[in-house]
This record gives structure tokens, sequence and C-alpha cells, in this order.
């Protein structure tokens, strides 16, 4: 399941191919779910993410395209966003429990997650034809694949590296402002924006590695780190937006006062790693970054 443009490449059937990949793999994962409906909405979501991303770097030469089949997917994730949130609140939920500061705390947090899979088990049941909803949108994707046809780019090397230029310095650029609106007392939405930023940021370099192999690698690595430390700033964020929404979820006031402060002590901590990891992946300026791309997808390509 390729995710790479290769410089050399023409670039609308490499966009093409690079996007088809990914939504099929989706599609195959929602159809045969090999491992429960749950991990295969999980999988899903990744691929999907792959792709908006993907459809982002097109956006100035696309940009019809990239609003019309970025609402698609966005739709066809909301679609089955219930189950897909529940699941991953038990996933924050174990993290808590695992990194637990004591005994008693673990103990407290092990009946949260507990809980946590009786809610999503009890949300599945609840959302009539959660398998007809997962071939639904497997065929929203076959259409999706379908509308890739109608996409195409001026495959001239100057072009399309200056069109991957300027998507790479935008994003960087929203990166950097991001970081400045998480320091003080950041809203979970600044945060939000910079993990978006963020998985792009690795999405890019993962579609673009051929150009810059060595540079691209240790990137997309650092990118993997802040992005999965950013993850959890939300996850954490969520969970706890849904104590507050639903407290009669947890019966002991204990394990509720124990869940409270894992996920301020930890949201404290991870935000704070986050951000200093944010400053050195975005450290760079984003000008000569994204020349610098421009001339290698032009010399590599030749």
């Amino acid at each position: 399941m390729s995710f790479r443009i290769e410089p050399g490449e023409a670039f609308t059937l490499a966009f093409r191919n690079a996007a088809a990949s990914q939504l099929q793999h989706a599609i195959t994962t929602l159809e045969e779910r090999p491992d429960g409906s749950h991990e295969a909405v999980h999988a899903f979501r990744k691929n999907l993410k792959r792709v908006r991303s993907l459809y982002r770097l097109v956006a100035r030469a696309a940009p019809d395209f990239r609003k019309r089949e970025n609402e698609r997917l966005r739709d066809a994730a909301k679609e089955l966003s219930a189950i897909r949130d529940a699941t991953a609140l038990i996933g924050t939920a174990k993290y808590l429990r695992d990194n637990a500061r004591g005994p008693e705390e673990a103990e407290a947090l092990g009946r949260i997650v507990a809980a946590l899979k009786t809610r999503r088990d009890w949300l599945a049941e609840a959302e009539s034809g959660l398998d007809q909803k997962l071939l639904h949108t497997a065929d929203i994707l076959r259409e999706a694949i379908a509308a890739l046809d109608d996409v195409s780019f001026d495959d001239s090397h100057h072009k399309v590296a200056r069109m991957l230029a300027k998507s790479w310095r935008k994003t960087m650029r929203r990166a950097q402002a991001a970081i400045g609106d998480c320091h003080g007392e950041a809203s979970a939405e600044a945060f939000h924006e910079l993990r978006k930023r963020t998985q792009d940021y690795r999405q890019y370099q993962a579609l673009l590695h051929h150009a810059w192999p060595s540079a691209m690698k240790a990137k997309r690595t650092a990118g993997k780190q802040l992005a999965d430390l950013l993850g959890h700033v939300h996850d954490l964020d969520v969970l706890s937006g849904l104590v507050e929404a639903e407290p009669q979820l947890f019966s002991r006031n204990d394990d509720l006062a124990h869940l409270l402060d894992a996920i301020i002590a930890r949201q404290q901590e991870t935000r704070r790693q986050a951000l200093l990891q944010a400053e050195a992946v975005f450290a760079d300026d984003p000008e000569a970054e994204s020349e610098r791309i421009e001339l290698l997808w032009v010399l590599v390509g030749n």
C-alpha cells in the first residue's frame, strides 16, 4: 500500500494512485474487518487522515476538488465518529492506568477503563445497523476513488515543485503560529490545530520522501513522536469533557477524583513535552525549507 510520490513520475497519475491505495485499503478493512468492527473503524480513520493531508497538499492547484472530496471524507468519518471516539477514550484511560502514580490510582483507573468499555459496547448496540453503516461507508469511498478521475495537474516538474513548496511553507507557518497560541493559558483548540498541522507535515514527508530521503526520515520520526504526544493531549481533553458531560458513568466518587487528578497531572506534563518537541520539529525557517523542497524535487525528478 504505497503512500509515496516519486519526483520523476507524472504527478497526476502518482497523486491518483497514492489516494486510491489508501481509499482501497480502507474499503477492504471496512468490509472484511479482520480484527473486528472497532479496529476497522480505527484503521479506516488513519487511511482517511492520510488522504485528506494529500488533498491539502494540492489545495492551491485543485481547490474545488479538494473542497468537495474533503467534505465527502469528513462526512464519511463523522458517520462513524461515536464508536471511534468511544474506542479512543478507552485507550486514553488505559494510558493513564499504565502510568498511574500508585496502586490505588491504578485500581481506580482500571475500573474507569471497564466503565468506558461498557459505554463503548452500549453505544455500539444502540447504533442500529453498525455493520450496514460500515458497508455504506465503503460505498462512499468507492465514489471517492471514482472522483479521482476528475482531477488533473500540470505535470511540469517545475510547476509541481512550486505547488508542493507553497503547501509545505503554508503548513510550517500555520504550525509555528499554533505553537505560539499554545503557550500560556492555551485552549484545547490551539493544541488541536497544532496536532492537525503536525499530521499534515508528517504525511508530506512520507509522500515526498524520495526528494530528500535522509532528512525526510529523521523529520518524519520526530513528527510522529510529536503527533503521538499531541494525540495524548487531545484525548485527555476529550476524556475530561466526558467526565463533565456524563459524570453518571462513574459510580464511585473516589474513582472520579483519581481520574481527574490523573488527567490534570498528565495533561500538564504532556503539553509541556509537546511544546518542547514542536519547537524542535518546526524550528527551521519555512521559506528556506520550502525552497529546498522545490529545488530537490526538480533536481531529483530530472
